[in-house]
């Protein structure tokens, strides 16, 4: 796959996390929305604060995504396909973005976020693939595309 078609990919699979078919839970105003299609996919998550939202979207076989936040006005977003992909997300701050899309099988990725105004986004495409980031304080911007 080439770099060109895994952006294109990427950015397709952003859109489709950010809409379609999604189950919503809303409590205290924070927001997860989760869609899991295939088999033996697995998602848990944790919301304390305030305008905090997560949207999770699986298919294929056998990925797990963990997400957590405390806070205000975070935002998680995880789409993952294929098999045995595994997406870990924590923020605690406030205005954090993070956004993971893996693609292939036996993916991992864990985004970690303290602070404020800090964004990071993963892509990962292929197969075999580990990402991991560390974000303290604030403005930070992390970005990992691989394939």
């Amino acid at each position: 796959m080439t770099f060109t078609n895994t952006i294109k990919t990427a950015a397709l699979s952003f859109l489709i996390v950010a809409g379609a078919g999604v189950t919503a839970a809303e409590a205290g105003s924070n927001r997860v929305s989760i869609s899991q299609g295939g088999h033996a996919n697995a998602v848990g998550t944790a919301q304390s604060g305030w305008q905090n939202r997560m949207t999770v979207i699986q298919r294929g076989v056998g990925n797990t995504s963990i997400l957590s936040q405390d806070g205000r006005r975070n935002v998680s977003v995880v789409g993952q396909r294929g098999r045995n992909n595994s997406a870990a997300s924590s923020q605690r701050g406030r205005n954090n973005i993070s956004g993971t899309a893996q693609f292939g099988r036996n993916n991992n990725a864990e985004t970690h976020q303290r602070g404020r105004n800090n964004a990071v986004g993963v892509i990962q495409a292929g197969n075999g693939n580990d990402a991991e980031t560390h974000q303290r304080g604030s403005g930070n911007v992390a970005v990992i595309v691989q394939d």
